[in-house]
């Protein structure tokens, strides 16, 4: 495939080695082809193949659909049978919405990613079919296939047009290799407040509440203290966070100052450092 570049400048060529081959069999519609190159980019795959289009190709309508992924629509190769398409794949996958009367291994689109990925790993070239829109793969364009592809969606709902199939199969397949974690709190230029810092911020508070009087009930004290903990203790609260809150009871300190309270500006505090 020839390289290009995507909207935006992003790369829109395949790395070295093998990587899937998404095959439209018959598709209908030049726009859907676009929106399949466009979901193609997405997931980090670049090799489209189309088995007799209906309307011929190219077709000047598949590229605004596209929205950038214009080099996966020129690079994409054109073949009058699917055999022809398949000839040179070690496997073939096929999508299929209710496999019936044949025995074949069966994936959803998450295995069937984690198998693509194993496959091409091991060098061996391997193409996925994705049928028309309006019937998908017949019975014996399944019968080139070693494996099929199922995804367990809403049953009273379950229909999907071509380039929404192909985006979940693209996006299992982007996933599969993503390293960026499933969960994570997203903190800036910050960093999440360590135990001391916790330490420090809550030693302050509880000695201006205990100085305000909010502690006088010493029955209830323990429980209270134990209470503040928890809260600031639970979450992942941020150093910068931490500054505010310092920010906060400085405040309401200075307002206690002023009703009797001497200030100790002699005195520079862990939270004032810079």
């Amino acid at each position: 495939m020839t390289g290009g570049r995507g909207e935006g400048g992003a790369p829109l060529t395949p790395p070295p080695g093998e990587s899937p081959i998404i095959v439209l069999v018959r598709p209908q519609m030049a726009r859907n082809i676009g929106s399949t190159a466009r979901a193609m980019a997405n997931g980090g795959l670049f090799h489209l193949r189309i088995v007799a289009p209906r309307d011929g190709w190219p077709q000047p309508d598949a590229l605004p659909a596209a929205s950038g992924a214009d080099p996966i629509i020129h690079a994409a190769q054109v073949f009058d049978t699917l055999d022809a398409a398949l000839a040179d794949c070690h496997r073939v996958f096929a999508t299929c919405p209710r496999p019936r009367h044949v025995v074949i291994p069966v994936r959803d689109a998450r295995a069937a990613a984690e198998d693509l990925r194993s496959i091409n790993a091991k060098g061996q070239r391997v193409a996925v079919l994705f049928g028309p829109e309006r019937a998908g793969l017949e019975a014996e364009d399944l019968a080139r296939a070693d494996t099929l592809v199922r995804y367990p969606l809403n049953p009273e709902h379950n229909s999907l047009n071509l380039a929404q199939a192909v985006m979940i199969l693209a996006y299992e397949w982007w996933m599969a290799a993503e390293a960026t974690p499933a969960r994570y709190l997203m903190t800036n230029e910050t960093h999440v407040a360590t135990k001391g810092e916790l330490d420090i911020f809550l030693g302050r508070l509880i000695a201006e509440l205990d100085a305000s009087g909010f502690l006088d009930n010493q029955e209830k004290r323990p429980g209270m203290v134990r209470n503040l903990r928890h809260w600031f203790q639970r979450g992942e609260v941020t150093e910068q966070e931490l500054r505010t809150l310092h920010g906060v009871v400085t405040e309401l300190s200075r307002g206690r100052m002023k009703r009797g309270r001497p200030p100790r500006d002699d005195v520079k505090a862990p939270w004032q450092e810079e």
